[in-house]
């Protein structure tokens, strides 16, 4: 793995922009599912430089929690560390893919602090959580692991994206390897709607993103009508309802769509930016700031 990382790399040397970028990518689904991994490839085969740190096993659902990683009483998931391994760990044949047996702002923590100096040489210039199996809409952003960690990202004052996909599997990356499997296909999907994202972010004006905010991104399920990333519209949305706020001015409206009732129109992407300390909405001014930024993307509905 470490050498197909070394080929993958110099692969993706072509791509100049990506090349110098340092990116953190983590879950909540746990850091042997096929989603992940899928994403640490495509990183890695664009240029960027990657460190993956993720959960032993799925902590979907667990929010903003917090624990000091513990020795592991059981197997990490789909048996890829035994019981006893240390509470934080690497893959045998890839030091660049780890686990923390803690949640993921744990996971995170670790991927920015000590992993990016390490490994990288640095902190990392962006955090990528997820894509996380399942969609993390509306107030379930509040519970949502992938949601905590690209906030705990963003509280370190790291640029973060949480992406979330309604389609896929909680499955082993070993099975990736059955490109006829729907769980791959998913992760092919979402992955490649991920780089088209932040590739779109990338290429506008720096910072990357404000300050003390992130962005919570879902994609619609996979279907016949949604085979590939090039049938998706992006939608810029907001995370809450709320007919008394005026967001940014776009599409004709200061009232924008929640993502909620965007990702029912059809093959969606929805974009909304929220504040990391609140997971809440944020002001028109914070929202064009993003806006400004993926406009050459988005699709009004």
């Amino acid at each position: 793995m470490f050498a197909k990382r070394t080929l993958l790399f110099a692969l993706g040397a072509f791509f100049a922009q990506a090349s110098a970028l340092k990116v953190v990518l983590t879950n909540d689904d746990g850091w042997a599912v096929a989603q992940i991994r899928a994403e640490y490839d495509a990183l890695l085969a664009a240029g960027f430089d990657v460190v993956l740190s993720a959960p032993s096993e799925n902590q979907s659902g667990t929010g903003s929690s917090t624990a000091a990683p513990t020795v592991l009483n059981k197997t990490c998931e789909f048996n890829t560390c035994p019981v006893g391994s240390p509470p934080e760990g690497a893959d045998k044949d890839d030091p660049f893919i780890n686990y923390v047996n803690a949640f993921p702002v744990d996971s995170v923590r670790f991927g920015i602090q000590t992993l990016a100096p390490k490994l990288l040489g640095s902190a990392p210039d962006f955090v990528i959580s997820g894509s996380n199996i399942g969609n993390n809409l509306g107030s379930t952003v509040l519970i949502s692991g992938t949601v905590g960690a690209a906030t705990e990202a963003a509280l370190e004052g790291i640029p973060s994206f949480a992406f979330s996909g309604a389609s896929g599997s909680q499955v082993s990356f070993t099975t990736l390897n059955d490109r006829s499997a729907s769980s791959t296909t998913a992760a092919n999907i979402y992955t490649d709607l991920v780089l088209k994202f932040v590739d779109t972010i990338l290429d506008s004006p720096a910072p990357i993103l404000r300050k003390g905010i992130s962005v919570n991104v879902n994609f619609a399920a996979t279907s016949n009508k949604c085979a590939a990333a090039s049938n998706y519209s992006w939608v810029f949305t907001r995370i809450n309802s709320d007919t008394k706020a005026t967001d940014v001015n776009t599409c004709g409206t200061t009232h924008l769509p929640t993502e909620s009732n965007a990702i029912k129109q059809g093959c969606i992407a929805t974009v909304s930016v929220f504040n990391a300390t609140t997971k809440g909405d944020v002001d028109a001014a914070t929202q064009k700031s993003v806006l400004d930024k993926i406009t050459p993307i988005l699709t009004c509905i």
